[in-house]
């Protein structure tokens, strides 16, 4: 009885429906003849609708960094690289006789349309997937009422210039599975954490089965609809032959997914620095628009030179060595390869998820103290003078700043306890800064200004005040890292970079890193630098940065009031700035985790944790010695009170090298302990992303 009434009931739908289709055709059958006569008359081919892909972000070892897509998360793959169970189980749910019928099928429609009736409920589509993918490629969005018309005869038209292993190709990369996967591939990634071509079958009738309605079966938002959807799957699988009922019992038992979003998503500073270099970047685009959807729907290749190894040790070092201070005060690394300017690790404050404000390359950055220090021994190794020069390290120590206030600008130390006559190797190593500050004065702002910016400190806006030499002036950790990688690389400064190539979507060179190099300084300077940088680490203010396998170079920085504290340092194959303090203000860090922080403290234990892991398995590499050229004569007094002329008259090579002092002097920046920065320290808007 109960066949009987289904059939009536399929009889009823039939004939109701019939009814309705020829009066919709005769109604329409004006544009449905323009249609089909402009298909046999005009061109024949079908434009398929370019397909968003998501753009791939490799880290420099090729591994995946991280995806990057809008509303469409879509990675094409042949067919070939699909799992046979899931086309099948695609085909049995979606079409089932694609292979034998044309670009339609009214068979199959009317097997679809009974098996709808009789279980009550839509369980398969009447649309052959030729169709399918005409609707979702082809035409617009628009439901008019001869919309199925025209579908029909474009996938007429389709059939005959794709084969139909080329159809369900594009079918299978085109279709949308819901939570923002479009395409067999990022559904697999989405809801199983796998490829396409690792999906068993119970994963398989999931997917196929959500393919009617991806939002309404969402496995997590509505696992009860989802369940079911999914085992009517199975059950045309078995109905099919291609599972056994066993095997439909057993599949119909495993759980749900719970999709954790397993693919890397842009959720680190470094690759947000990468995006915001791309959408600036007009290789890709001569507006926004068109930047945006090359970054994000243009499938875009994109390498990098971020080492996971360094960035990971990086990120252990500060994690594991910082003091747990509830977020108020935080670090920040960056790493570059000396020998190319290459980016290989950078973590930019406390983390992406609680702030997006990178604190080694946005802003104005932070005062980098003592560390600022080697730019004003450069200048004075220059301008004739040598490491055993001696100057006076003990306060009072009155620097002139004639036209400026305070006039005279009185230095105190902070770091370094020496007093009395010191080498400028000394004051270095034991962070002297009314040594350095009359050196400053001596050897002329300009010229130490000068090193900064020949060095890689390009961008920061360095005042020419006393205070400067002692590290006064903001500067961002990239900039410091660039610098002392100029030293690491015997005076070759190379531009930062953190894009190594990007290719297209089929593997084509879009562009590859041209960063610009120069030699900032000369190579026995840079080396008798390093000597004595060397210095700092081994027995002066930055021991706690030693590396007990291989030689470090570095110098230790710390702000007045201890509001910033700083390691810059270097082995021969990577320079690394570490930066501690909170990102939000000039805050006192009298007491963190029960001291005073110094440069010598919690930075260089950071700096020494990161290098090690990154070094590890390195080979050790020593630094190349200084010529003996700088002790061709003895050690000299070095004064404010002399004129510059005076000092350099007498220098090992006979002659001036320069012929008058600094320029005018300016006014002296006051540091008040209780001045704060009550905001993040942005200089630009980032620009918005989907």
């Amino acid at each position: 009885m109960n066949r009987v009434r289904q059939l009536v009931r399929f009889v009823v739908v039939v004939v109701a429906g019939g009814a309705g289709l020829v009066v919709a055709t005769l109604a329409l059958a004006g544009p449905a003849r323009a249609f089909f006569t402009a298909g046999t008359v005009g061109p024949t081919k079908v434009d398929l609708r370019p397909l968003a892909v998501r753009s791939v972000v490799y880290n420099a070892d090729g591994s995946v960094r991280a995806v990057l897509h809008a509303e469409e998360n879509r990675l094409p793959v042949p067919i070939g690289q699909v799992s046979p169970v899931a086309v099948q189980a695609v085909l049995d749910v979606e079409d089932q006789r694609f292979w034998q019928h044309g670009a339609l099928d009214v068979r199959s429609t009317l097997r679809a349309l009974y098996t709808d009736v009789n279980r009550g409920q839509a369980v398969q589509g009447g649309s052959t997937i030729t169709q399918q993918l005409v609707k979702n490629t082809v035409l617009s969005g628009e439901k008019r009422a001869h919309r199925k018309i025209v579908e029909a005869a474009v996938a007429v038209r389709l059939q005959r210039q794709m084969t139909k292993t080329q159809i369900l190709e594009a079918y299978l990369n085109t279709v949308y599975f819901g939570r923002g996967a479009y395409g067999i591939e990022a559904a697999a990634e989405t809801y199983w954490g796998t490829t396409a071509s690792a999906l068993n079958p119970g994963q398989a009738a999931m997917l196929a089965g959500m393919i009617q309605s991806p939002d309404d079966y969402d496995p997590v938002r509505f696992p009860v609809a989802s369940r079911a959807r999914r085992d009517v799957a199975i059950d045309l699988m078995r109905e099919q032959g291609h599972i056994t009922p066993g095997d439909a019992v057993f599949l119909e038992a495993q759980p749900l997914p719970s999709p954790s979003n397993a693919l890397p998503k842009p959720d680190d500073y470094f690759v947000d620095h990468v995006v915001q270099l791309l959408l600036q970047d007009t290789r890709l685009g001569d507006t926004a628009t068109e930047r945006v959807n090359a970054v994000y729907r243009g499938g875009l290749q994109i390498h990098t030179t971020l080492d996971p190894r360094d960035q990971t040790a990086a990120q252990d070092a500060v994690q594991s060595t910082l003091p747990n201070t509830n977020g108020r005060f935080t670090a920040a690394v960056v790493s570059i390869d000396p020998e190319t300017g290459a980016v290989r690790a950078l973590v930019g404050g406390p983390g992406f998820e609680k702030s997006k404000f990178d604190l080694v390359t946005d802003g104005i950055g932070r005062q980098p103290g003592s560390s600022f220090k080697p730019f004003t021994l450069i200048a004075a190794l220059e301008a004739g003078f040598i490491p055993q020069d001696t100057i006076r390290g003990s306060p009072p120590c009155p620097v002139p700043n004639i036209g400026g206030t305070p006039d005279p600008y009185l230095p105190d130390n902070v770091e370094g306890e020496r007093g009395g006559t010191l080498t400028l190797d000394d004051a270095m190593v034991h962070s002297v800064n009314c040594a350095y500050a009359q050196l400053g004065y001596i050897v002329g702002l300009d010229r130490v200004v000068d090193v900064a910016r020949r060095m890689g400190v390009r961008d920061a806006n360095i005042q020419r005040v006393p205070a400067m030499v002692l590290g006064s002036e903001e500067v961002r950790p990239i900039e410091m890292a660039s610098a002392y990688a100029t030293l690491a690389n015997d005076g070759v400064w190379h531009q930062p970079y953190f894009i190594d190539h990007v290719d297209d979507r089929d593997g084509k060179s879009v562009f590859r890193a041209k960063p610009n190099s120069a030699r900032a300084v000369d190579r026995d300077v840079a080396r008798q630098v390093t000597a004595v940088l060397r210095g700092v680490v081994q027995r002066g203010t930055g021991r706690a940065a030693s590396l007990s396998d291989r030689p470090v170079a570095g110098k230790t920085g710390t702000a007045e009031n201890e509001q910033d504290a700083w390691f810059v340092g270097y082995t021969p194959q990577l320079a690394t700035a570490v930066w501690m303090g909170d990102p939000l203000a000039e805050t006192p860090m009298k007491n963190v985790g029960g001291i005073a922080v110094f440069g010598g403290t919690y930075p260089a234990r950071i700096w020494a944790q990161a290098m090690s892991g990154a070094l590890a398995g390195e080979p050790v590499l020593s630094f190349p010695a200084p010529s003996t050229s700088s002790k061709t004569r003895r050690g000299r007094y070095l004064s404010v009170h002399r004129g510059f002329t005076d000092l350099v008259a007498d220098d090992y090579n006979g002659k001036r090298r320069f012929a008058n002092r600094s320029g005018p002097s300016t006014t002296v920046k006051s540091k008040s302990p209780t001045t704060t920065r009550t905001t993040t320290r942005t200089t630009t808007a980032r620009t918005t992303t989907p």
